[in-house]
């Protein structure tokens, strides 16, 4: 039994350890949603940020509380009120969103306290520290509505929520804010945590939800393997935004989308939503390759894009140093031209570095995915698993259910990836007639 273990124990391992090199000393902003503790996952949640902080990671969290007031609210026989999916706070509720938060604090720190052997937080020290790094202002009068004590971010203490995660702490926030009067407001969660992450530059800004992820079709059946995007553009996720409905719910799928575009467009390189009913959905979105949740990805930061015209020199320049040594089946520069806008590439500065070819075969939903190339100067960097990712968001696009490669020499590479081998005869019926049997080449397929 302990040598099964050490088997699967030891890959597993060394395929976590270049997330946990990369995140070491970046800063992520986390909101977890009030349903989450409602639903009893707090001391799952506390485990994993706990994990995740002892491998480098600085660690603001801030927790919501909507079911807790309105659990509150109904004990005083008050009903909840809302307008534009945002709280009306008057004085009552007031007085229940002040009740649930101190409850709450009480208890994430305590869940982050507790030691006992034989569980993650064993040995473990995490020092839990809140404090009034929340300005806020009044949203006042809105459309004839007055939103009473309910508030906006006016301003964040980033300097001083810097130094707290300096000195290696936690920093935990509640939905709460003062006056420069002293007066409290009662806040959401996703819009202090978007402000925080936006006024630390955080790497990452995740949110924990009622919903799985986003998919970009949602009006679509989604497959039962694939219900969500892992990956997603901003360009598209602004485009998805803007053909939906103003989101009232947490469960409408602009909810967190919005808060996600906003933060991105501000120059937080990630944000993700993730299900907190999933355990370990954390280290599975920040740990793991294929990720669990969907991330929002401003990809100018990536400067991963379609290619045109102008980059077949840059294509070609790329490409034959693997066509010469026969990685690569060669290509002239005529058919290039022809299929530039079948490329998506890598650019630093000016120059081309990464590449892939989207080839498609509609009636069969699949398409070929050619002439995968990073330049050896930045391999090992993740070139590699962006162009893939871009191409499978392509092909997702086209409404495609697969793609496939022919590879003679990196099938381990595409295997780790969550490709499958098959035989010769599940390509195309246009493809097999163009299969080359003399390069022996592996027909490898993943499922989209």
């Amino acid at each position: 039994m302990s040598t099964v273990f050490n088997f699967t124990f030891v890959p597993w391992f060394r395929s976590v350890a270049p997330y946990i090199h990369l995140h070491r000393g970046k800063t992520f902003v986390v909101g977890m949603a009030g349903e989450a503790i409602a639903a009893g996952k707090l001391q799952h949640i506390a485990q994993d940020l706990a994990l995740i902080q002892s491998m480098g990671v600085k660690i603001v969290l801030v927790h919501g509380f909507r079911p807790q007031v309105n659990e509150q609210l109904a004990a005083k026989g008050h009903q909840p009120q809302y307008a534009g999916g945002m709280r009306i706070t008057d004085s009552v509720a007031l007085d229940c969103a002040q009740e649930a938060a101190g409850q709450l604090r009480y208890e994430i720190e305590a869940a982050f306290s507790q030691g006992l052997p034989n569980t993650p937080m064993a040995g473990s020290t995490v020092r839990v520290i809140s404090g009034n790094f929340i300005t806020a202002r009044p949203v006042g009068i809105v459309d004839g509505i007055d939103f009473k004590h309910s508030g906006l971010v006016r301003k964040v203490d980033a300097l001083g929520i810097r130094q707290t995660l300096d000195m290696g702490a936690m920093v935990l926030l509640s939905p709460f804010g003062f006056s420069i009067t002293g007066e409290a407001f009662n806040l959401s969660m996703e819009e202090v945590a978007t402000r925080v992450a936006i006024e630390l530059q955080a790497d990452k800004l995740i949110f924990l939800s009622e919903i799985p992820g986003i998919r970009i079709r949602p009006t679509e059946p989604a497959a039962e393997d694939n219900p969500i995007d892992t990956e997603m553009p901003l360009d598209l996720a602004e485009k998805l935004l803007a053909s939906l409905p103003a989101p009232l719910q947490p469960t409408d799928t602009g909810f967190y989308l919005q808060h996600c575009v906003k933060a991105c467009k501000a120059g937080v390189d990630r944000t993700h939503i993730l299900p907190f009913a999933t355990d370990g959905s954390l280290l599975l979105e920040v740990y793991v390759h294929d990720g669990i949740g969907t991330m929002v990805i401003d990809e100018k930061l990536e400067e991963l894009r379609e290619a045109t015209v102008d980059d077949v020199g840059g294509i070609l320049q790329l490409i034959e140093p693997f066509e010469n040594d026969g990685t690569l089946v060669k290509r002239d520069r005529t058919e290039i031209e022809r299929d530039a806008g079948l490329y998506s590439v890598i650019e630093h500065d000016g120059v081309i570095f990464g590449c892939a070819a989207l080839y498609p075969y509609p009636e069969a939903r699949t398409a070929e995915m050619a002439a995968l190339t990073v330049s050896p100067q930045s391999q090992s960097q993740g070139d590699g698993e962006r162009i893939l990712k871009r191409i499978e968001q392509r092909a997702r696009a086209q409404g495609l259910s697969s793609i496939f490669v022919l590879t003679t020499r990196t099938m381990h590479w595409f295997l780790k990836r969550g490709f499958q081998a098959v035989d010769i005869d599940w390509l195309p019926e246009a493809r097999k007639r163009k299969y080359n049997i003399n390069r022996k080449s592996q027909v490898l397929v993943k499922q989209l």
